[in-house]
């Protein structure tokens, strides 16, 4: 593996991980609570994290613009609206084998918590809409996805590095859903030969997310989704 896909996962640890020690030193050092303390940094890290990646990941960028293969700018357009109604489907039918046949709930702990923390700082949604989905597909798709898949076949590359995604979610018993996601996200990839298409599916389903979570009351969405869950149930 290229030298810099290493420093391109240690880059991303970082910005996981660096918070432990720095939003605690901001809530030190500067008039603000920890909520605030903690968006601050989680911005800061992820931005930066963005920018290096991005610095790191251009000789991959240059030589997919030059691959003969690659999907055309209008592909692009086409796979990437196609895309994110492949994706909600696959999740739909994940979702729904989850509740009907393993009886395990639609609630997401990693959604809820990133909502909880966006509607006390609507800023930090750009963590989940734009920021996260850049590092998470060269992470999970471009370079796990990718080295897997020289040495195995799409489907055990695609569902190991959506195991490994929910993993680092502390969300593995979502892993149909998260599994389902991947192999749409790693089709889309394997089909266009360009990474910037399931980023964009993966930008476009969490901004909705959190757009429609954002406006709705959450005891209301509460509600809604033990509704959902017991037609799910029923059927």
């Amino acid at each position: 593996m290229p030298k810099r896909y290493w420093w391109v996962i240690i880059t991303y640890v970082l910005v996981q991980f660096s918070g432990v020690i720095f939003i605690p030193l901001l809530y030190a050092l500067l008039p603000i609570n920890q909520i605030d303390a903690f968006v601050y940094w989680s911005l800061i890290s992820f931005i930066a994290g963005v920018i290096i990646v991005l610095q790191l990941m251009k000789p991959d960028m240059k030589q997919g613009v030059n691959q003969r293969d690659a999907a055309s700018t209008g592909n692009v357009i086409l796979w990437s609206i196609l895309g994110v109604f492949m994706a909600y489907f696959a999740q739909g039918v994940a979702g729904s084998i989850e509740v009907k046949l393993l009886g395990i709930g639609q609630d997401s702990e990693n959604t809820q918590a990133i909502m909880d923390v966006t509607r006390m700082s609507p800023l930090f949604m750009i963590i989940p809409m734009f920021a996260a989905p850049i590092l998470e597909e060269i992470i999970f798709r471009k370079i796990i996805f990718g080295r897997l898949y020289l040495r195995t076949n799409f489907f055990i590359a695609a569902l190991l590095s959506a195991l490994i995604f929910a993993v680092i979610h502390g969300e593995p018993e979502h892993i149909l859903v998260y599994g389902s996601m991947g192999l749409v996200f790693a089709y889309l990839y394997v089909k266009t030969k360009r990474i910037i298409v399931p980023i964009i599916v993966h930008m476009a389903m969490n901004s909705l997310v959190v757009l429609i979570q954002y406006n709705i009351d959450p005891e209301e969405l509460e509600r809604q989704l033990e509704e959902l869950q017991t037609i799910f149930m029923l059927h």
